[in-house]
């Protein structure tokens, strides 16, 4: 029996039990060891991803999982890598790029540091692990990454597209989403990739078939500086002799009129490369020789705020259904109907230098299938479709009997007006019919956020087998889970979970899919800590962060989304992005190279700060052309003065100070103390400024009194230690008597209030606001029929929104106890220290860490708590009882 508050265990064995009553049971018999050896290690990333046929820097991050057999307790103590340019050369003393040898270290992450593969595209590799007893495991399965293309190897290719001068002409037409063509020879190939780099989205097709599985791609960058490509393993689609090779194009987000945008429809860069003989060797590239011609499917719309459209598709073009790709004989179909088509020679275009890199980010994928939840009919020939829930992707609607040429609208639609319409949000497809019976329409190079699909023009009623629902997010799988005895709280976390999920789509966290699709640095810097905790993000935090970059001005300043194809609305917290990302990203992932990385810009911004620092306190800079507003909070509910300019500078200086702190930790740990130290000094500076500033010691406040008001210099530590209590109950008093019990802030106050009662273990402040069912709160959302969460409390413009979803890491955190511990990040240490309120009595919560599965489950019963812990092996964990327990029983 150990009568403490906080039990250290090093936890070596994958699973442990923690009951406060009776031993853990173990089959073996007394004095018997366990002699096997350990398990191979399994999960192998490069970069964070599964096998990428192209990486962004010759030294890439190696990673694995270890876990252990039944009964084992397992250590790593030493670690083997074997690379070699062929899956065949893996054997020690054949490995023709690395052979490590046997490595002391526990280390599962570790850099690539072989021979660097100029000749081979490709480079194989394996692993094993050596245990505390000196054990080696099996080899792993083996893995691979490529290494892309150089610049000079681009420069065989050029950028093709359909020729302006063909484009239809009118208003109302939309943008030619083309298919270009070129036939090639090989023979039998090892192996034979592909890289395309579109400006826009692509599919692939050879000899008919679709390669791969992702959708709208490729993630999103910024045009006037970077463009991405993907590579694809095209061997098994290849044939002897002769093959076909399609590629489709839609404009996305190269639209005329966006920075880098200078060809009125998408263009693409294709080389295709094969291994013969040990050689890698061109076959073909994208040229003046490639043909091109209409697919009768176009983009609508401008890309810009709320004009993202849709698509028209005529099916006579194709002379056959729209979802031909899907139908049985698919490629022969497909290629049937291409040879039909008016092939004509493509345009080569000259595209502005810029960067071109490969996309180190999981593709979109089809996350989802939905069927509709109600059909109802409008009018006569009008119909109004529920899917039940809210989501982003796309619809795929079969039609019977239409006559050829026949044109069904469909708009698409989260909610309705005050009118009962469905809210005009500019979503909108057209379908003109082939004729043929039975034939659908999908979108192929757009997308909606929707729940309601009004469907007008058609005669006969639809069916619900008639309409299937296509979810879409960036591929990531989801790595967390929670469940505790609370049904509210269980409601609220899945409702943030899947807003998350739906908000991904292209390589970042946007706003909202359907007004604006904006990568917005507030929405990411108030959800980085939840959406990090709930999914496994750091490749798509990498690709975002790589936008940021791309976006400073020379003079420090940014914008307040990236990529940036036009201004938004922000302020310094959007911008600080910078600073808190790389931050987050580095404590949950631990990966030091993101912060060696991006340290220099965080400056380069904090020159533009200083820039309009005004005796000692930032003060509003200036609207520009890439950058609107400036903004303290935002989205607060009723009755709350987000733009009271006195709450507003204190905000966005505690914004200042909170950088400050993150700067010194991330100086110190690049070995920079001299410049740690000046962060910390400027700190010590504008606490005092803010404190003497905006503080009101009659009301023991700040500014405005708002919640963010109180809880803002409480979190940065400007509130001096004394008046810590009174501010402290003030925040308790003014919650309770001014805005009746209720969360009374918005997407900046939400994370920073969150942040301050994990810290500050006040989870019955928070738990109280989250049970309020009246507004403002996320059960008045889900009372009034939310299956995401929404821009404002009252439901205005958007129903899937990422505003207030920084609440969501409250659940892991203080719920679930499992939190990080700084001093060793990526959760090779952990602090489970569950935070419980009154009214919960147990929690089931899981998060897949880069070491493995992390579980927590505990249960309160007689004031004595029983925990079920699990954790993956090599990591350890403290144990922190929650108040009012006294005594903790182990097995260990």
């Amino acid at each position: 029996m150990l009568h403490t508050n906080k039990i250290t265990l090093a936890i070596v064995a994958f699973l442990l039990l923690f009951h406060p009553t009776g031993a853990h049971t173990d089959s073996r018999q007394s004095g018997e060891t366990v002699s096997e050896q350990p398990n191979a290690p399994i999960d192998l990333r490069c970069e964070f991803l599964t096998d990428p046929l192209s990486v962004d820097t010759p030294e890439p991050c190696l990673a694995w999982k270890l876990t252990a057999g039944n009964g084992q307790e397992l250590k790593q103590t030493a670690w083997q890598i074997l690379a070699a340019t062929e899956e065949s050369l893996l054997g020690e003393g054949k490995a023709d790029l690395w052979d490590s040898g046997k490595t002391p270290s526990d280390n599962q992450t570790v850099k690539y540091s072989g021979k660097k593969s100029t000749g081979s595209k490709l480079v194989y590799w394996k692993v094993r692990i050596y245990d505390g007893n000196g054990r080696p495991s099996p080899w792993s399965r083996t893995a691979r990454f490529g290494t892309g293309l150089t610049a000079e190897e681009w420069n065989a290719a050029a950028y093709i597209a359909f020729p302006e001068s063909e484009l239809p002409q009118g208003n109302e037409r939309g943008t030619v989403s083309p298919l270009l063509h070129q036939q090639f020879k090989v023979k039998k190939v090892a192996t034979a990739l592909l890289y395309v780099n579109s400006l826009g989205y692509h599919e692939i097709y050879i000899n008919g078939k679709r390669v791969g599985d992702y959708v709208l791609a490729p993630a999103v960058s910024q045009f006037n500086q970077r463009s991405l490509y993907m590579t694809y393993d095209i061997t098994p689609y290849l044939k002897n002799g002769v093959n076909d090779l399609v590629v489709w194009l839609g404009k996305g987000w190269y639209s005329m009129g966006l920075p880098g945008v200078v060809h009125n429809g998408p263009a693409v860069k294709m080389i295709l490369k094969s291994k013969d003989k040990n050689r890698w060797v061109n076959v073909l590239q994208s040229d003046r020789s490639w043909l091109c011609a209409a697919s009768g499917y176009e983009t609508l719309g401008s890309w810009s705020a709320g004009q993202f459209g849709g698509e028209r598709v005529d099916a006579s073009v194709l002379n056959e259904p729209a979802d031909i790709s899907d139908a049985p004989d698919a490629s022969g179909k497909l290629m049937k109907a291409f040879s039909l088509l008016s092939w004509r020679p493509v345009e080569e275009i000259k595209i502005p230098a810029h960067a071109v890199s490969p996309q180190m980010v999981e593709g979109n994928v089809i996350s989802e299938e939905i069927k509709p939840y109600k059909i109802t009919q409008l009018s006569d020939r009008s119909w109004l479709i529920d899917m039940g829930k809210v989501f982003t992707g796309r619809a795929k609607i079969k039609f019977h009997h239409l006559s050829r040429a026949h044109e069904v609208a469909m708009k698409f639609g989260d909610h309705f007006n005050a009118q009962g319409e469905l809210q005009n949000q500019s979503q909108r497809d057209y379908y003109l019919a082939s004729g043929h019976d039975g034939e659908s329409f999908c979108n192929r190079f757009n997308y909606h956020c929707f729940q309601y699909i009004q469907i007008d023009n058609l005669p006969a009623a639809p069916s619900v087998d008639d309409i299937t629902g296509y979810a879409i997010q960036t591929g990531y799988g989801a790595v967390s889970s929670f469940q505790c005895s609370d049904p509210d709280l269980n409601a609220i976390h899945n409702m943030i979970q899947r807003t998350l999920c739906n908000l991904s789509l292209g390589g970042y966290l946007v706003d909202c899919t359907h007004i604006e699709r904006l990568g917005y640095g507030g929405d990411g810097h108030a959800s980085t800590v939840t959406a990090q905790t709930m999914f496994n993000l750091a490749p798509l935090y990498a690709n975002w962060l790589q936008a940021w970059e791309d976006c400073i001005r020379d003079d420090g300043g940014l914008p307040h989304t990236a990529p940036n194809p036009y201004p938004a609305g922000g302020g310094p917290y959007w911008c600080a992005f910078i600073v808190t990302a790389p931050w987050n990203t580095y404590l949950q992932y631990g990966d030091l190279r993101i912060l060696e990385k991006y340290y220099p810009v965080m400056k380069h911004w904090l020159q533009y700060v200083d820039k309009y620092t005004v005796n000692g306190l930032l003060k509003p800079w200036p609207e520009t052309n890439y950058r609107t507003w400036y903004l303290g909070d935002w989205a607060t509910p009723t009755g709350v003065n987000q733009t009271d300019p006195e709450s507003v500078d204190l905000v966005n200086n505690c914004v200042v100070g909170e950088c400050y702190i993150l700067l010194e930790k991330i100086a110190r740990l690049l070995g920079k103390d001299d410049e740690a130290q000046q962060f910390s000094d400027r700190k010590s500076a504008l606490d005092k400024k803010i404190q003497a500033t905006f503080y009101k010691a009659d009301a023991t406040t700040y500014a405005t009194g708002s919640q963010i008001d109180h809880i803002y210099p409480l979190l940065t530590g400007v509130t001096p230690g004394e008046l810590i209590p009174s501010v402290t109950q003030s925040l308790f008093n003014t919650t309770e008597s001014r805005y009746k019990g209720h969360l009374a802030t918005g997407l900046v106050g939400i994370p920073v209030l969150v942040e301050w009662a994990v810290r500050n273990n006040h989870p019955d402040f928070v738990y109280k606001m989250l049970k309020k069912h009246d507004y403002p709160g996320y059960l008045f959302m889900l009372d009034n029929g939310a299956t995401a969460t929404w821009e404002h409390w009252n439901g205005e413009r958007s129903r899937l929104h990422n505003c207030y979803n920084g609440i969501g890491s409250w659940f892991y955190e203080a719920i679930g106890g499992i939190r990080l511990d700084e001093s060793t990040p990526g959760y090779r240490k952990i602090i489970i220290e569950p935070q419980i309120p009154e009214g919960i009595t147990w929690a089931k919560v899981t998060k897949e860490t880069p070491y493995g599965t992390v579980s927590v489950h505990w249960e309160c019963k007689d004031r004595r708590i029983y925990f079920d812990v699990s954790l993956p092996p090599g990591c350890s964990a403290d144990i922190v009882l929650p108040k009012g327990m006294e005594q903790l029983t182990t097995n260990n």
